[in-house]
């Protein structure tokens, strides 16, 4: 993807909500904060624990990335919780 493409790309994109399709197949939008499970433990995050995702973001190479604490994580660290 060039520059201009990824810039178009997150003119779109919130921080503050994420789109996921649940088990029926339906998208569902999940609003900040949400929960989530630490599935390894990762610098301060032990696994197993729950904490609550402030903010998303997306690295340059269009990684979803948690903000919790202050602190940026891959999505793929944690598991949400039921919604």
């Amino acid at each position: 993807m060039s520059d201009n493409e990824i810039a178009e790309l997150l003119k779109t994109s919130s921080p503050r909500a994420l789109y996921i399709v649940d088990e029926n197949g339906e998208l569902k939008r999940i609003k900040c904060p949400f929960r989530v499970i630490v599935l390894i433990s990762i610098a301060s995050l032990q696994k197993g624990q729950s904490v609550i995702v402030d903010e998303i973001k997306v690295t340059y190479e269009l990684i979803t990335v948690y903000s919790i604490k202050g602190e940026l994580y891959y999505y793929y660290y944690f598991d949400l919780i039921a919604i």
